[in-house]
């Protein structure tokens, strides 16, 4: 998986093509991020982001050949889910669409669920506190093919052969690029676990390098097999007369219920996963309504409760009862404010979120009622960090009582999953709450920053796409023949109702994960689209770029690279879903006596030379009828525009 940023140095000389434009108006100089390091993309007719160089180059390809956003799109997921831009083809799909003809925003929901078997009273019979976090039990059912292949049919325009023309060339091999290089290297003794795995990762069985070497051609023949057999059943639908969503549709069979299918379900079995022909059989995408909430007048959307999303509005809906602008960005007293408000939403998203096709139904018109944030507002203490913050009760907030209320008041994030509700059990544990003194070392950091990519595509004719796809990083299982690399989204369950009743583990069901697209529309007109990757620090991230836009006058590419901080006082959604409350990751040059002030608040420090998290972003200048993309330095992200 992609490292978080404190653990590796960036390369700040990544070429990218990004936007440098001033959205706002003029602000005072000390509110704005030091001049971009990377430079302006301006486009006229259409822009491509996503998390590689090659990756926004399939997006170009398709562009350039009469496509739409979403076919651009589809394009860059095939292009990053074959270069294992911490995902596989195995892995989750979730998407904000805004569809100019309805003038509406669709939400995509491709994240697998739990396969059969997958149950509290298994996990625990192996003596696991949480489903484990790698090998074939982390595996939730593919998602991505069948995300793609929707998006495609329902809203692209083009063929599924013209898209996954650029993903099919990968497989068949491309210059490896250094990160993935090394990363393969760095885990090659869990590759080594799974034969398939090794045999695509390993081509160098024996040597002091066993990983392909920063531009060698990086060959998947199994992969590419496996893409070419869905380009077969569209174009054998086609001959037999059916139309270009059916024959779309044809290929999604193949996957899901076909020869594709038959050989993913006897390779997981054989490596001692779960997966039967009925559990890919029965799952399906999901076209559905977003959430949203307005801030200073300006409607975001996110997806609903399968995925955190919500917290980000919960936080701006805390936030608006604030002058923030009137703090100054980063001051001490801004930055406690938003690791408060944080605090306060993604304590409702560990306790209350989950599949909301699945019950109990999850509480989400209480959580994002502006009166709940009120509530939520007063309980602020603005001397110091408050280390008892929980869950709040939202259910009065849609007229409704909470069947969860005795599980809610023994609740407390107090360091670690399970430990944590156990410990808060105790009488009195509230009071003996201290600052977690263990160090965000590397371990921590790469199990709550688990990463993703993101990818962002508008174009002249209204279309914009924002996706978080996810799932089969690096190291995966690989599916025999399939070449496809299987998710490790299970992890992010729990197995005891104690700590979040609506995401216990069960066959059939999603787990809550932490991916998240956006959009904001103003004026009821696509105003930002933006995503990142980086675990639960995401939507800590995407806050902070929106008001580093709408409160402090950046323009996108400012916003992108611009210092954030991050919180670890939410549990992780990985491994042992632990947390760090009172840790804060500030930026290298966050002034001293801000740092002092923070020290004196409550806050353990530690520091990073970027902190803005891998951001991609498209401003959409209505005014000169421009398209804007910004994407920040703190990875290997990629854009371009015309």
């Amino acid at each position: 998986m992609r490292s978080p940023p404190a653990l590796l140095s960036r390369s700040a000389g990544l070429a990218a093509a990004i936007v440098s434009v001033f959205l706002l108006g003029a602000a005072p100089r000390a509110a704005r991020a030091d001049r971009p390091h990377k430079p302006a993309l301006h486009g006229q007719h259409w822009v491509a982001i996503t998390g590689k160089p090659l990756g926004a180059q399939a997006g170009s390809m398709i562009f350039q050949r009469g496509g739409n956003a979403v076919d651009a799109a589809c394009a860059m997921l095939g292009a990053v889910s074959t270069m294992w831009d911490t995902l596989s083809w195995g892995g989750e799909t979730q998407a904000l669409i805004y569809d100019p003809i309805k003038k509406k925003v669709i939400g995509i929901n491709a994240l697998g669920v739990a396969p059969s078997g997958a149950t509290p009273d298994f996990f625990k019979n192996q003596k696991l506190k949480y489903p484990p976090e790698f090998g074939p039990l982390a595996a939730v059912t593919p998602g991505t093919p069948g995300g793609l292949l929707v998006m495609l049919a329902e809203y692209g325009t083009m063929s599924l052969g013209d898209v996954l023309g650029p993903a099919i060339q990968l497989a068949e091999g491309y210059p490896i690029e250094t990160e993935l290089s090394r990363v393969i290297e760095r885990n090659k003794a869990k590759i080594k676990q799974w034969p398939y795995a090794k045999a695509v990762m390993l081509p160098h069985p024996g040597k002091e390098l066993e990983a392909p070497a920063p531009g060698e051609l990086f060959r998947q023949p199994d992969l590419a097999a496996t893409l070419k057999k869905l380009v077969e059943a569209e174009a054998e639908a086609l001959r037999t007369g059916k139309t270009r969503k059916q024959a779309i549709y044809a290929a999604y069979d193949r996957f899901y219920k076909g020869d594709i299918a038959a050989e993913l379900v006897r390779s997981v079995k054989e490596q001692g996963g779960l997966f039967t022909m009925d559990d890919l059989a029965r799952w399906q995408v999901r076209i559905e309504e977003p959430v949203s909430t307005t801030y200073r007048g300006i409607a975001v959307y996110k997806l609903t409760t399968w995925v955190q999303g919500p917290a980000m509005l919960q936080a701006l809906n805390i936030l608006e009862n604030m002058d923030l602008k009137a703090m100054g960005y980063n001051s001490s007293r801004y930055i406690h404010a938003l690791y408060q408000a944080m605090s306060l939403a993604f304590s409702d998203r560990d306790f209350y979120y989950g599949d909301p096709y699945v019950p109990p139904a999850e509480p989400i018109k209480g959580l994002l009622s502006k009166a709940y944030a009120k509530e939520r507002y007063k309980k602020i203490n603005w001397a110091k960090n408050d280390l008892t913050i929980g869950p709040g009760d939202p259910y009065p907030f849609q007229n409704e009582k909470n069947p969860f209320r005795a599980l809610l008041d023994r609740w407390r994030t107090t360091g670690t999953g399970a430990a944590a509700t156990t410990a808060a059990a105790t009488p009195g544990a509230a009071a003996m709450l201290v600052a977690d003194n263990r160090p965000v070392d590397d371990a921590f950091l790469r199990e709550f920053t688990a990463g993703t990519t993101s990818i962002e595509a508008a174009d002249d004719k209204g279309w914009v796409v924002s996706v978080t796809p996810s799932g089969g990083w690096v190291p995966a299982v690989i599916a025999g023949k399939t070449g496809v690399g299987l998710s490790q989204r299970m992890q992010s369950f729990v197995l005891d109702a104690a700590e979040n009743p609506f995401n216990v583990v069960a066959p059939g069901q999603r787990p809550r994960v932490t991916l998240t697209p956006t959009l904001a529309l103003k004026d009821g007109k696509p105003y930002l689209s933006f995503a990142v990757q980086g675990g639960d620090t995401q939507d800590q991230n995407l806050l902070q770029f929106f008001l580093n836009v709408v409160e402090f006058g950046m323009n996108v590419q400012e916003a992108c690279e611009a210092a954030n901080v991050n919180s670890y006082q939410m549990r992780s959604s990985f491994g042992a879903h632990d947390s760090r409350p009172g840790k804060l990751t500030v930026n290298q040059a966050l002034p001293p006596w801000v740092r002092t002030e923070l020290g004196r608040m409550g806050y353990t420090l530690d520091s990073a030379a970027r902190t803005s998290g891998p951001i991609n972003a498209i401003y959409f200048d209505h005014d000169h009828g421009t398209l804007w993309g910004g994407s920040s330095d703190d990875g290997d992200d990629y854009g371009i525009a015309w």
